[in-house]
């Protein structure tokens, strides 16, 4: 059986209710500009089972040989902006249904 790495869930309050979220995709760059990608954050209510996937726009090309983005370098006020804003474009997490996907800003609204 194949066994599928994830990255860890964090905890985090959005307008004081409890919400886990992970990393969901790092961000990508290609010489393609259709093949490049931002960063995408996968996030849940603590109580439900109903993800939404918050799609970043790609940044700025890293230097070559930088470290890859790890989720405790994603500051939790770029997180709770980004969940606020997937309530507010109409995501009900307590609700049953698929993924959700909201595309946000860099700065997560």
């Amino acid at each position: 059986m194949a066994r599928t790495k994830q990255s860890p869930e964090f905890e985090i309050e959005v307008d004081g209710e409890p919400y886990l979220w992970r990393l969901h995709r790092r961000p990508g760059w290609s010489s393609d500009t259709a093949g490049q990608h931002g960063m995408a954050l996968a996030a849940r209510h603590r109580e439900g089972k109903r993800e939404v996937v918050v799609e970043f726009p790609p940044g700025p090309q890293p230097r070559y040989g930088a470290p890859q983005l790890k989720p405790s370098q994603i500051p939790p006020e770029l997180v709770a902006r980004a969940i606020a804003s997937a309530i507010a474009s109409g995501w009900e997490p307590l609700s049953r249904g698929k993924t959700v996907a909201v595309v946000v800003d860099e700065t997560g609204r």
